[in-house]
């Protein structure tokens, strides 16, 4: 199954939209023939968003399951027709799913996607992939990011120490040492767009704070920043993973209970601040042959990419396309990739990142 093409459907926790890649792997490359983001109806989103927030009783997250699940079909479909390919030529569907709960500790360990494969292989045809986590998460790994595995088949290099930092909703790392022999680490740093979009939304209606110009009219508060860099998360030792089942709009209340009337830009300038000083602190420590390179949408916020830039102190801050793939697409190209490793019999995860016992097969396959 080397050959032929895929398809990788991602949503992750800022909830924009389903991005969708139409692509093929050589053996130790990629090639992308098609590309589609398909934004979610504002109905759905804002039900999803409720979800999210443990406000779903079982006849809600099953109509969800459905509804998100033809949405994803959708997003695979509208892809296929508007590549021109014949749907035979594609061997297999990766898709993320939408989360709705992570909890990888406790007594009970799961993680929660929803997003019906059995619907995207109905609507589309093609044998589908999903449910990637639940593997990790029994051989006692957290489930995520899984991510790096699919990063160090394409970026690793043996000339640079490359660290790839993922601007998500939740912000995640994957250090790829040039030394083969050192271990491939990599965890959720915390909050990169969670926070601060959902802030914007409270207080302006707008799902993002569109190039950062909301938070550049405020100032970093410096008292609620330690504040809010108190939280135990960003000092827990890794393996670990978080959400928005952690960082979310109860979290930012929370914490300005303590700060009255704080203007409203300066928060949205402070946790953005909080997102650059968390990925910072927890960057492995910087050599001269080491460089960074962002993917997600936070990489479209110059004012999160001019304070990494500025905290790095010399280290090189890049995006993946300078390694050759455009910063929107890792994640949706990563789970095509991690399909084919399960429709090949492969690991996808790394126990070093994770925490799982051993190199697991992911995924549940629903054939075409």
């Amino acid at each position: 199954m080397s050959k032929g093409l895929w398809i990788g459907l991602m949503s992750g926790t800022s909830m924009d939209a389903v991005d969708a890649v139409l692509l093929s792997f050589g053996e130790d490359r990629l090639e992308i023939q098609s590309t589609l983001a398909l934004p979610y109806p504002e109905d759905l989103r804002a039900r999803l968003l409720q979800a999210i927030r443990n406000h779903a009783d079982p006849d809600e997250l099953g109509e969800l399951d459905t509804l998100t699940g033809q949405h994803f079909a959708q997003a695979a479909n509208t892809l296929i027709e508007q590549s021109g390919v014949d749907p035979s030529d594609i061997l297999g569907i990766g898709s993320h799913g939408q989360t709705i709960r992570h909890q990888p500790s406790g007594k009970a360990p799961f993680s929660m996607q929803i997003g019906s494969p059995a619907i995207i292989a109905e609507a589309s045809g093609i044998t589908t992939v999903s449910n990637f986590r639940s593997r990790d998460v029994a051989a006692g790994g957290q489930g995520a990011p899984l991510v790096p595995a699919f990063h160090r088949w394409l970026f690793r290099s043996a000339t640079q120490d490359r660290c790839i930092l993922n601007l998500g909703g939740i912000a995640n790392l994957t250090w790829l040492p040039s030394d083969e022999t050192n271990n491939i680490t990599g965890f959720d740093t915390g909050p990169a767009n969670a926070l601060i979009d959902a802030w914007c939304y409270d207080q302006t209606g707008k799902h993002y704070d569109e190039n950062g110009q909301w938070a550049r009219e405020g100032e970093v508060n410096e008292e609620l920043l330690e504040d809010l860099l108190s939280d135990a998360y960003f000092v827990k030792t890794p393996p670990k993973s978080t959400g928005k089942e952690r960082f979310n709009l109860n979290w930012i209340s929370t914490h300005l209970q303590r700060f009255d009337d704080l203007p409203p830009e300066d928060v949205q300038r402070t946790l953005l601040q909080l997102t650059i000083d968390t990925i910072l602190q927890q960057l492995p420590t910087a050599n001269s042959s080491m460089a960074v390179y962002a993917c997600g949408g936070g990489t479209f916020n110059p004012l999160i990419m001019e304070g990494l830039r500025e905290g790095l102190k010399g280290v090189e801050l890049r995006t993946t396309a300078e390694l050759g793939l455009d910063p929107q697409w890792v994640e949706p190209v990563a789970f095509a990739w991690l399909a084919r490793q399960t429709l090949n019999g492969l690991p996808g995860n790394i126990p070093t990142v994770t925490g799982a016992k051993g190199e697991r097969v992911l995924g549940a396959i629903y054939p075409a």
